[in-house]
């Protein structure tokens, strides 16, 4: 099916029997998930400390006080389904529980900081992206100093005020399209394309405001395309959604066609049979930060150390990159999602930016996005 132009009314339309294809199709002969994470091909050994596929992650002592305790609390602003991935993965290599709270990185900023202020915070570890987050918790108190077993290897880029929190992955922000939309030889193929007429008011984008990706992505796209390319963008009267996850799901459903993405949910969607599949743009992707810690009142400290030791550790680093995401370790390759080879930082196809820049560009970025799309 070749994509072309319509009006609106016809491609709500096209969108709607594409959707009852689907459901119908589904109800048939529902398709078996394919699974993002082998949580059970790795080798692991607890007979001296926890050791998985020849890697020492944790001594018996460490691994002995982390099995009494029996369980941790993992407050997160990283997608639910993703991080879900990485529990899974870490229960079956320890036994031990893990009690999520989920919520968008700046949701999760006003209840870990208002639990700190109080005096009652439940959270052993916390993972969020955006440094500014990251610091603004630090600066309250919430983290306290751990080192990993590898932290000597690790450089600044990765390490942070001693230990306080890790960089441990970064997803990889690209677009999207839907397969039954559009057909592989006519999705756009870089950024700039989706300033192309055809996909005017057929585009889902996320608001600057959601946090530490949209803000990534912001800047890659000022850095790298110029500054002509956002009032191009904003010209095409894209849907915007709050988070990349309401926007890929509207993709998955037929109601637009493109939409900017992660990688990794991208790929869990696909895994789910979401008729999604995503770009390498010409130009690049956007890697934007996940930091993790271990809180100054964990109540379950052992636990929590080796949570962090395990997601710092190999084993931890290609549950990442089994999930599509850039694991921050530079002793391991880029990640291999849906059939595609993600490209290597020395190639320029992934552009990490500075945390540092990315706070000093902050509030000048947001006014510029919000004046351009309108978004109050």
């Amino acid at each position: 099916m070749r994509r072309v132009t319509t009006p609106t009314g016809v491609r709500t339309l096209a969108a709607a029997l594409a959707a009852a294809a689907l459901t119908l199709a589904a109800a048939c002969a529902p398709p078996p998930s394919v699974a993002v994470v082998d949580a059970e091909r790795a080798s692991v050994e607890t007979g001296d400390g926890l050791v998985v596929d020849g890697e020492r992650i944790a001594d018996a002592d460490l691994l002995a006080a982390a099995t009494e305790e029996g369980s941790l609390s993992l407050y997160s602003g990283y997608v639910e389904n993703s991080e879900k991935e990485v529990i899974k993965a870490f229960e079956h290599d320890t036994g031990i529980e893990v009690e999520l709270v989920r919520l968008v990185p700046n949701r999760l900023a006003e209840r870990v900081l208002s639990e700190q202020g109080a005096g009652r915070l439940g959270a052993d570890v916390v993972r969020t992206s955006d440094y500014d987050i990251a610091g603004r918790m630090r600066d309250a108190g919430v983290f306290e100093a751990h080192e990993v077993p590898d932290y000597d290897r690790l450089d600044e880029s990765v390490r942070y005020h001693g230990g306080e929190f890790y960089r441990v992955f970064n997803p990889l922000y690209t677009f999207a399209y839907n397969t039954v939309l559009v057909d592989e030889e006519d999705a756009p193929t870089s950024w700039w394309d989706l300033t192309e007429p055809e996909w005017r008011g057929d585009l889902g984008i996320t608001q600057i405001g959601a946090g530490g990706s949209s803000l990534t992505l912001n800047r890659f796209q000022e850095d790298r395309l110029g500054e002509e390319y956002l009032p191009a963008l904003a010209d095409q009267e894209p849907r915007i959604f709050d988070s990349s996850s309401a926007a890929l799901e509207s993709l998955a459903r037929g109601e637009i066609s493109v939409a900017t993405g992660v990688v990794s949910s991208i790929n869990i969607a696909a895994s789910k049979n979401a008729p999604v599949d995503f770009v390498i743009p010409e130009e690049g992707m956007a890697a934007y930060d996940y930091f993790v810690g271990k809180t100054s009142s964990a109540e379950h400290p052992a636990a929590a150390e080796l949570f962090i030791d395990w997601n710092l550790s190999k084993r931890g680093g290609d549950v990442f990159r089994q999930i599509g995401e850039f694991p921050a370790r530079d002793d391991l390759t880029p990640p291999e999602v849906m059939g595609q080879t993600l490209p290597t930082l020395a190639s320029g196809g992934v552009v990490r930016i500075d945390p540092q820049v990315l706070l000093d560009h902050a509030a000048t970025d947001q006014r510029r996005w919000l004046g351009l799309f309108g978004y109050l």
